[in-house]
């Protein structure tokens, strides 16, 4: 399928792009397009001074660069900028900066070529994706470098998961190397659609687990014997929040005629909070989720490189600005962190009720023969542990410091870190969640004899089974956490 941009893009059409869908543009976005790189053209025909375009950049902004020399500045740009490291970022990442990146030169304000937003586009389609470091970026700049390498012919990139140069990889999809113009190396490596990119991915992998921790915490509630008055409709209306109301409801409906739930009725005054602040804290993660949503399609309706070229040919004007920076793109991420860790550390504070032999009512850490079987206690200590991790990496990027450019850049917001961080976060959590879910199921094993699963949480349960069996020290139970792990990534849960 082919995501078509109009006007502009939200976060759901990138991470579609993201996920194999290709890219295409309306004929207004390429005359957008072409009108910003006409009037770089006639900046550089006057000589007016402009910054990155006849300028060298940062703190060399008051160097300025002839005319014979500006487009051996872009190219100088990208090479001297692509110093990322680490691990590479996915596919699916790569492909998500690409789209953001097109999308903030469709607004017209960037002055980049035709043939630029042309090459990125098929990359797109086939599936070229170059290999961009995950770390090194302290706003932007290194991770773009990266990808602007290969369109030069330099750099490594994948082609169908194959490994090759870039000038390799261009020459596979049926494209040449580009020589870049005035002010091309500075728009590829600037503009926030590194940040925005990744957390458009992290949006779509967060939608997904917000629906999967209802549903697993339905099957936990119905496991420990919840007491539903808790959830009454009425009740959390009394705490005004849409994500609570969300939350409340999908636990009514999933619980629906629950058998367990009807036996333990008013076995306790009530829960501890793990089980009864669920559509407080999964409410609350929601509510984030639905701001830091707004706060990314802002993003991306945005002009985000500096500096803006406008007017007309006949009268340019060079604006330098600070759209780069994007403050509330980093605070936007790191909010979502924080709410996503605290569903994490919910989690595993559930999963523990229910190996927990003091508190559950079940065998000891769920085992058929405890003594001779663990069953899922030091599942348990994983849990504990990436929990942990996870309240580490919470700590907000957007905060940090940082000093760069001699002086030029003396604040950062750190939206790409942020954007990294969280989906550190998401892999966390989802290995939580997974752990949680093995433990309810095994739970529900043991309690199918005593009373009947919800219709709703039963769906859940076979889904769980249909990877995994039940548990009984029998395997390495690291293959099951990832068989669950994968299923959470993979699919939607069924519906109540």
């Amino acid at each position: 399928m082919t995501v078509t941009l109009e006007t502009r893009l939200g976060w759901r059409a990138i991470a579609d792009v993201a996920d194999g869908q290709t890219l295409s543009l309306a004929p207004d976005v390429w005359e957008r397009i072409d009108n910003a790189s006409r009037i770089v053209a006639r900046i550089v025909e006057t000589g007016q001074r402009a910054y990155g375009i006849n300028t060298g950049v940062g703190a060399l902004s008051d160097t300025v660069v002839d005319r014979e020399s500006q487009s051996k500045l872009s190219r100088n740009i990208v090479l001297s900028h692509a110093c990322g490291v680490g691990p590479l970022l996915a596919p699916r990442e790569v492909r998500a900066i690409i789209a953001a990146q097109i999308a903030n030169f469709s607004q017209g304000y960037s002055g980049v070529r035709r043939e630029i937003v042309a090459h990125l586009l098929m990359f797109l389609e086939k599936d070229c994706v170059p290999d961009v470091p995950s770390k090194g970026s302290a706003g932007y700049l290194t991770h773009n470098a990266h990808t602007a390498l290969v369109l030069i012919g330099e750099g490594t990139a994948r082609v169908a998961g194959q490994t090759m140069t870039g000038r390799q990889a261009l020459d596979t999809i049926g494209l040449s190397p580009l020589v870049l113009g005035a002010k091309e190396g500075l728009s590829l490596v600037n503009g926030t659609a590194c940040a925005t990119g990744l957390s458009c991915v992290a949006l779509a992998r967060a939608e997904g687990l917000l629906d999967w921790a209802d549903a697993i915490a339905a099957l936990t509630l119905e496991a420990a014997g919840g007491q539903m008055a808790a959830f009454d409709e009425t009740v959390l209306a009394l705490k005004v929040s849409p994500g609570v109301a969300h939350v409340g409801a999908s636990l009514r409906q999933r619980l629906q005629g629950s058998g367990l739930i009807a036996a333990a009725l008013g076995k306790r005054t009530q829960d501890a909070l793990s089980l009864r602040a669920i559509p407080h804290a999964h409410g609350a993660a929601r509510d984030v989720f639905d701001n830091s949503a707004r706060v990314v399609d802002q993003e991306l309706a945005s002009v985000t490189d500096n500096p803006a070229v406008h007017g007309t040919p006949d009268h340019p004007v060079v604006s330098s600005e600070a759209h780069a920076v994007s403050p509330a793109l980093g605070q936007a991420a790191d909010s979502l962190a924080i709410a996503l860790a605290q569903i994490g550390a919910m989690s595993e504070r559930r999963m523990d009720r229910l190996v927990n032999p003091l508190v559950s009512g079940l065998p000891p850490f769920l085992a058929s023969d405890a003594g001779s079987q663990s069953g899922f206690m030091i599942a348990q200590y994983t849990a504990a542990a990436l929990a942990n991790d996870n309240r580490r990496l919470a700590a907000p990027a957007s905060l940090d410091g940082g000093l760069t450019s001699a002086l030029q850049e003396d604040f950062l917001a750190h939206p790409t870190a942020a954007a990294n961080k969280l989906l550190a976060v998401l892999d966390n959590a989802e290995y939580i969640l997974a752990i949680e879910l093995m433990a309810a199921a095994q739970a529900h094993d043991l309690l199918a004899p005593s009373a009947s699963q919800a219709v709703g949480t039963e769906a859940i349960y076979r889904l769980v089974r249909s990877r995994i069996g039940h548990y009984a020290d029998d395997r390495p139970l690291g293959g099951d956490i990832e068989a669950v792990r994968s299923l959470i990534r993979d699919i939607t849960p069924p519906q109540p």
